[in-house]
């Protein structure tokens, strides 16, 4: 019974180039939420308002959509790995520019809010490329597993990386922060250097915007893949209370806690990884996405009722915990069900959905703060979120039946990848 739900890592033993990727995606993770946190901290310090907090989400919001879209476009077209590298390197090399920024005597807010921009367009570049690239790094049988684990690295960069940038906020500064996040995209760049390169499947064409147009039209002819993205944008817009945690601690008197605010939900993401051997032998991967969203909603708005710090923690890791059960069930439709030659375009656009949600919930739930307050804006927000979910799980009845077993694009692609499963590109693993 145990075996059974515990987490396969099969993929690590048997890809030796997944087993790179997944190192260095761990590194940089960690890194990347040191920062995470240290940005809106920063923000905070330099002018104690919601509104400059929530602001983050608007100065990342058109970046990612435009780069997001265009970066799915260059992971059909260009070489995969070349690409994870070329935007580790430049996402270093900003990362330095606020730790010079935060030696100032005065360090520029405006200068802050660029970089943030920055980011949300180098993730939208390089996410497309690094969700891509996962069905050619791997067999189609395990693509369960791996998007487990890859969700389980993810997840232990966001437990430790807030953990770290809360101690290190607390005794030595930002400073020290983006240093840490400049030393683990070293390291991270180290590991990308010997992953294989992954070009193009089928096709050399300079991207364009017929292609991404190409990718757009796809998705919607596919009701299914449509309601993965909209109950994913619902279930963040309208509950993702994040921009909140600083100012969410202060009222507890509880500043100490700010890291495991940051924590809460991905503890309650790991426990579900660690025990999601279950999800590869469950089909009704539809359903599991809109319940695990409802749920997210309703551990929201039970945390925002609490008052106390424990039942906070407690329910923000159910949040999470939900949102991790949707997050795994939406990957295994993505990448067993989408062709190759697409596969790029449509990780731009689920870059997007699973993007743009959380960054327009900033700004929705910082506003909504500012203009009533703190719990009114936590607690509408997860029942907007359960209302939401449910109203577009009603109406797109494709996604809500989807089943792995039966759908017909997960059909195609299985026999597709099982006819090149002996081919040496698909077929890699340790002797």
């Amino acid at each position: 019974m145990l075996k059974r739900l515990a987490v396969d890592i099969t993929p690590l033993r048997k890809y030796p180039d997944f087993r790179l990727l997944w190192s260095s995606g761990l590194i940089s993770y960690l890194g990347s939420m040191v920062t995470y946190v240290a940005l809106p901290f920063q923000i905070k310090l330099l002018t104690n308002s919601y509104i400059a907090v929530g602001a983050i989400g608007a100065v990342e919001l058109i970046p990612l959509i435009i780069f997001g879209l265009y970066g799915g476009v260059l992971a059909d077209r260009v070489d995969r790995k070349k690409m994870i590298i070329i935007t580790e390197f430049s996402c270093m090399l900003m990362v330095g520019t606020l730790f010079l920024n935060s030696q100032l005597e005065k360090p520029h807010l405006i200068w802050i809010y660029i970089v943030a921009g920055s980011f949300a367009a180098l993730d939208g570049l390089q996410r497309p490329s690094a969700d891509a690239i996962l069905p050619r790094l791997v067999g189609h049988q395990d693509l369960p597993a791996a998007s487990a684990l890859m969700s389980l690295r993810w997840q232990m960069g966001v437990i430790i990386g807030p953990s770290i940038a809360g101690i290190l906020l607390a005794t030595t500064g930002v400073g020290s922060a983006y240093l840490v996040d400049i030393l683990s995209f070293v390291l991270s760049l180290i590991f990308l250097a010997r992953v294989r390169s992954v070009k193009p499947a089928k096709t050399n064409e300079a991207p364009t915007l017929t292609s991404l147009f190409e990718g757009i039209k796809y998705a919607g002819s596919r009701k299914d893949l449509m309601g993965t993205y909209i109950v994913d944008l619902c279930a963040m817009f309208f509950a993702m209370p994040n921009a909140l945690f600083p100012f969410w601690a202060d009222q507890m008197h509880a500043r100490w806690a700010l890291g495991l605010f940051y924590a809460a939900g991905t503890i309650g993401s790991v426990l579900v990884t660690l025990t999601s051997g279950w999800v590869k032998n469950y089909p009704h991967h539809g359903r599991a996405v809109m319940v695990a969203a409802i749920g997210w909603g309703a551990a929201i708005t039970l945390a925002g009722i609490s008052k106390s710090i424990f039942f906070v923690i407690f329910f923000l890791a159910a949040a999470g915990a939900s949102d991790m059960i949707s997050a795994l069930f939406r990957g295994v439709i993505w990448n067993q069900s989408i062709p190759d030659e697409l596969r790029g375009r449509l990780a731009g656009i689920e870059l997007l959905s699973y993007s743009v949600g959380p960054l327009g919930g900033q700004m929705r739930a910082g506003g909504m703060a500012a203009w009533t307050n703190l719990r009114t804006s936590v607690i509408s927000g997860g029942l907007l979120c359960i209302g939401f979910v449910s109203l577009a799980g009603s109406l797109l009845p494709d996604f809500r039946k989807y089943d792995g077993r039966t759908n017909k694009f997960a059909v195609e692609q299985r026999k597709i990848r099982e006819s090149d499963a002996n081919s040496p590109e698909n077929s890699q693993s340790d002797q």
